[in-house]
């Protein structure tokens, strides 16, 4: 790897289907062991249930409060300096329990990959 200096643009920022609102911060080949996203949720949004394929994901939680709903743990309330570890293939949401924007760093390894993100509302777990 070579170093790198990547610059995002808050105007990047898109909305997902998923209900929540994506800034990629570093997701490139150059770094394929590792991305890096800004995830902001409004205040009363849950995300909808989802897995990512083969892929560690951790949500650092930098700001607002929230709910997370992750496959093999009981639901546990996070907030600001909180980190959840959710292993690969886990169905998971997390629901704003607050009155402003839940934002947290998304980081998946190896890097998120589109193909890779599985859309799961099915009422079973």
């Amino acid at each position: 790897m070579n170093p790198l200096v990547i610059r995002t643009d808050e105007v990047q920022e898109y909305y997902t289907a998923e209900r929540c609102h994506i800034l990629e911060l570093s997701n490139t080949p150059r770094d394929d062991a590792l991305s890096v996203a800004r995830a902001r949720v409004e205040p009363g949004v849950t995300t909808a249930f989802h897995r990512v394929k083969d892929t560690v994901e951790r949500y650092v939680i930098l700001s607002g409060s929230g709910r997370v709903n992750v496959e093999g743990m009981p639901e546990e309330d996070v907030s600001a300096g909180d980190v959840v570890l959710i292993p690969p293939n886990a169905r998971q949401r997390i629901h704003n329990t607050g009155s402003v924007d839940l934002v947290f760093l998304a980081l998946c390894t190896p890097r998120f990959r589109p193909n890779h993100y599985i859309h799961d509302e099915s009422e079973s777990a």
